[in-house]
């Protein structure tokens, strides 16, 4: 295992962005270009050729993020993430990977190497991080793991938390 990330990620709208092509944002504004024919609302990979989608619970502020590269899957996730999905991810030869918030606020290299990937979504404390938004320090963490595998549909896997529920109502569910 590699982590890619480890940091405190300043986000705006809730929003943030892996990216492999120079055509993005990932997110256009309409939902049904980054999450058409999947159940989950919060991990879009509907847009494929220019990257993934990732909806946070905190609108603005920050959060912790962590992104780690497997060799293999992972096992079963913690008991402590209370919402987790999967999907899948193709990353086209020679593209450049970036990680990117709202409106390329800030934005960093990503050393995701070309592949076709399985990528799991988890999070902690999206309720805390939605009630209070702008609260000084972090009050909600997500770990994204991505490991080489076959492509197959997404997965909501767990859901414990209200703000992952509406997501997946809102967004999910277009299968």
């Amino acid at each position: 295992m590699r982590t890619l990330y480890d940091d405190v990620v300043q986000t705006d709208y809730g929003q943030f962005e892996i990216e492999w092509s120079a055509n993005g944002p990932v997110f256009d504004g309409d939902a049904d270009n980054v999450f058409a024919d999947q159940a989950n609302g919060i991990l879009g990979v509907a847009n494929r050729p220019v990257g993934v989608y990732l909806t946070f619970g905190r609108r603005s502020g920050g959060s912790h993020l962590r992104i780690d590269l497997h060799d293999e899957q992972p096992g079963e996730p913690a008991e402590e993430w209370e919402d987790v999905v999967e999907a899948s991810i193709d990353v086209p030869d020679g593209s450049t990977v970036q990680w990117v918030t709202w409106a390329a606020e800030t934005s960093g290299p990503l050393d995701l190497p070309p592949g076709i990937y399985r990528v799991r979504f988890s999070s902690q404390g999206r309720d805390a991080g939605h009630a209070n938004e702008f609260a000084d320090g972090i009050v909600d963490r997500y770990l994204l793991e991505l490991w080489p595998a076959p492509p197959t549909p997404d997965e909501v896997i767990r859901v414990g938390s209200e703000n992952a529920r509406y997501w997946h109502e809102e967004w999910g569910s277009r299968r």
